[in-house]
């Protein structure tokens, strides 16, 4: 089968041919019709992920149809249209992950491929509206984005939301899935094009992060503050975000693409009553709850570009550019 593969974090992502794969007696085997790229697949690309190994055969997100089974209480999911829940092994606990979870694509055989295995489990019905691209665009935003607003986040009807950083999958996922609930929803972006964007889908206003003076727009405009901000940046703009909530408020973080926090005030979060609150990926329960919501709701991922599995490092390239809103999507080759 046809499978793309990082040899070295210097080298392009290649198409290359390995052994189709065969499930074990825990697992399915998922012929794949979509897969979608997250900024996760970016950092193993240029190995600075932490765990990464080569050669590795990346990819988290997919939708397809079952297509091989060799348990036979797992029957009744051949043919079936599924789309992958990419946490393996979260554990028994809905507060925290175990040791032994996994996401999918590192260490073991991704998306990226016409086929791929994984524990029956973590196979689940594809939303019906959706079609296979838009299925293989919402797992690991999708949940990510949940869990940070809903079982993290607590998000409440009527509250504030900060989301910073919008343009990619899973804010915009929390975007969507804060219309829903009714929140006064406001964003901060690098790229004036991106904040109209999300203006359409129902933020009410934004700044860019890249203005000296941004957090004090967010002040001028929201002054009573924000109940909750979501964060996938970390860095020093992190520390400017206890200013900007309500006593009592919350601040949700899930990425650290802008490196480490320096000059946190801790008199900023304790004499707000303020909590700080980490999360990555999801639960089982979760996953389910998420599909659950965006069936119910009617919400479909952002799309930005549908490329074949030959232009996968092109994918890579505009992601590293920055360049997309939305989900970049990736389609393996038929037989």
């Amino acid at each position: 089968m046809k499978a793309i593969v990082f040899s070295s974090p210097s080298a392009p992502a290649s198409v290359v041919d390995i052994p189709i794969p065969e499930p074990t007696i825990s697992e399915v085997r998922v012929k794949l019709f979509a897969a979608a790229l997250n900024r996760r697949d970016y950092w193993i690309k240029k190995g600075i992920y932490a765990g990464s190994q080569y050669p590795c055969f990346p990819g988290s997100d997919g939708a397809g149809v079952v297509d091989k089974v060799i348990n036979p209480k797992f029957e009744h999911l051949l043919g079936k249209e599924v789309v992958i829940n990419p946490g393996l092994f979260w554990g028994q606990s809905e507060h925290a992950h175990e040791k032994d979870f996994q996401i999918l694509g590192l260490p073991r055989q991704g998306t990226f491929a016409q086929y791929v295995c994984v524990p029956a489990e973590n196979i689940h019905p594809k939303p019906l509206e959706y079609s296979f691209e838009q299925a293989a665009a919402l797992p690991l935003a999708g949940l990510t984005a949940y869990r940070a607003l809903f079982t993290k986040g607590q998000l409440k009807n009527g509250e504030k939301i900060l989301i910073t950083g919008i343009g990619g999958g899973v804010s915009l996922f929390l975007l969507k899935f804060a219309a829903v609930m009714g929140t006064d929803i406001y964003i901060t972006s690098g790229s004036e094009k991106k904040l109209k964007s999300a203006l359409q889908l129902g933020a009410i206003n934004g700044v860019l992060y890249t203005n000296e003076k941004w957090d004090q727009q967010l002040a001028d405009i929201v002054p009573d503050g924000f109940d909750i901000i979501i964060d996938s940046a970390g860095g020093n703009g992190f520390a400017l975000l206890p200013s900007l909530l309500k006593t009592g408020g919350r601040i949700v973080n899930f990425g650290g693409t802008a490196g480490k926090i320096d000059n946190l005030i801790p008199a900023k979060l304790f004499w707000k009553q303020a909590s700080i609150l980490g999360t990555t990926m999801g639960s089982p329960r979760d996953f389910i709850s998420m599909v659950s919501f965006v069936e119910k709701n009617r919400i479909f991922p952002v799309i930005d570009k549908i490329l074949p599995m030959e232009d996968t490092e092109l994918a890579f390239k505009l992601m590293e550019k920055h360049e997309q809103f939305g989900k970049i999507v990736i389609k393996p080759p038929s037989f």
